[in-house]
């Protein structure tokens, strides 16, 4: 899905970490062509963004807390209804009549977003252990607004499970279990979406 692109139509950035440009695939699938060109339209509009902003930023100096602010600003831009908690439709997949509550980016296509930016952001000589795109608060941020999302418009984003055959299900009885891994420790802090439902996206996140 392309966020923004309409609204920037932004030359090559000068912004980046190294001049190194991944080389294209003469045998590349239109599929991957179509995801090259949404990356490189996306990792454009983000470098214009650093430029543009006061005062101007560059890429190395930026943080998660930087990402953010990028994701509140396209967040205009979005197409998808989300309800406020006060909404008569809160919770409806299908309501029946319009409300107006704002419309916003969906959580996949932030979700999505944040995965080409990050591949770009690798592939332009950033290092992966200390990518913006990857620290915990774009993660925090992610999750909150996905399970906001679910609850507003009355839709689950888990992952349908695939259909095993009997083959595969008697040939996994036969392999010992494999050793779970442990769960991760629940991240405490303030709650990111104290203000989301309210239309407010600049305070959800204040620390990294």
């Amino acid at each position: 899905m392309d966020l923004i692109s309409q609204e920037h139509k932004n030359k090559n950035p000068n912004t980046t970490l190294s001049t190194r440009h991944p080389l294209s695939s003469s045998s590349s699938t239109p599929s991957s062509s179509r995801y090259e060109n949404q990356k490189r339209r996306d990792w454009n509009t983000f470098c214009q963004y650093l430029r543009n902003h006061r005062p101007p930023l560059s890429l190395p100096s930026c943080s998660g807390e930087h990402v953010l602010e990028f994701l509140r600003y396209i967040d205009q831009f979005g197409k998808t209804k989300v309800h406020h908690q006060n909404c008569s439709f809160f919770g409806l997949p299908n309501p029946p009549a319009p409300c107006p509550c704002p419309l916003r980016q969906a959580w996949g296509s932030l979700d999505a977003l944040i995965g080409r930016l990050r591949a770009a952001y690798e592939e332009n000589g950033g290092v992966p252990e200390v990518s913006p795109f990857g620290s915990r608060s774009v993660r925090i941020f992610l999750r909150e607004v996905r399970d906001y999302q679910a609850r507003a418009r009355g839709v689950s984003y888990k992952k349908k499970r695939k259909r095993v055959s009997n083959a595969q299900i008697t040939q996994s009885s036969s392999q010992p279990p494999l050793q779970s891994q442990p769960q991760q420790q629940q991240q405490q802090g303030q709650s990111m979406m104290v203000n989301y439902n309210h239309g407010q996206l600049d305070d959800i996140v204040q620390h990294r």
